[in-house]
């Protein structure tokens, strides 16, 4: 009787720790260290970024030291987006609670980083997150208006500026509608166009000016089409 006790014991026991083995890890299950991921992350994608920057307003935008850290983001950008992409597809878009507000910001800036089909793979889980307030508007209102000008669209929030080699000088891409951008702006809780580009890129927002980049955009694409 003793002997029959064992075995049905050690049979349950072992039918218990296949069960346990055979389950698939849920979404909720996220490895501790994933806000020092996003951390190095960070710091790799940004920290050239922000060096090479420095040494434009130095040396020129095309200066050896420039084309220098902009080979080590390209190269540090790689590996970045990898994991980004793996965290997403593993996880879904994680909780504050689970990367703080900085992680959403790595994640969002290595994506603003990529090429136009990562960026447009992701958009819906971007929107998604912010209405379930995982995000803030305005990470996803970069993503957009970073793909409608890689699509050689009008931008529509006026975030995305463009360097221009023949004149080499940064001016806004041209914007859907200049004289509203404003009211765009402030229906999904952002600052006005002219206040953001000063703090951001220190550069003056000139609405007439505006208005006719935008009719020549405008106007080129239409010729392009015929």
């Amino acid at each position: 009787m003793m002997r029959l006790i064992l075995m049905v014991t050690l049979l349950l026991t072992v039918a218990c720790s296949n069960k346990q083995g055979n389950e698939a890890p849920t979404n909720k299950q996220t490895p501790v260290d994933l806000i020092a991921v996003l951390d190095t992350i960070w710091r790799t994608e940004q920290g050239p970024i922000t060096l090479r920057d420095s040494l434009m307003e130095i040396y020129g935008a095309d200066s050896k030291e420039v084309q220098a850290q902009q080979e080590i983001y390209k190269k540090n950008h790689l590996v970045n987006e990898e994991k980004v992409k793996t965290i997403l597809d593993k996880y879904g878009w994680p909780t504050k609670e689970m990367i703080g507000e900085q992680g959403n910001w790595t994640i969002c800036n290595v994506i603003q980083h990529s090429d136009n089909d990562v960026r447009i793979k992701y958009l819906p889980m971007m929107r998604k997150a912010v209405k379930d307030e995982k995000l803030e508007p305005r990470f996803l209102v970069r993503a957009e208006d970073r793909i409608a000008t890689e699509k050689g669209e009008l931008q529509i929030y006026g975030g995305q500026m463009k360097y221009y080699p023949e004149t080499k000088t940064f001016n806004v891409w041209p914007v859907y509608d200049p004289v509203n951008i404003d009211k765009r702006r402030a229906e999904i809780g952002l600052e006005p166009i002219a206040e953001f580009l000063k703090n951001r890129f220190d550069f003056e927002w000139n609405l007439e000016e505006q208005i006719k980049r935008t009719k020549e955009f405008e106007l080129k694409r239409s010729k392009a089409k015929k």
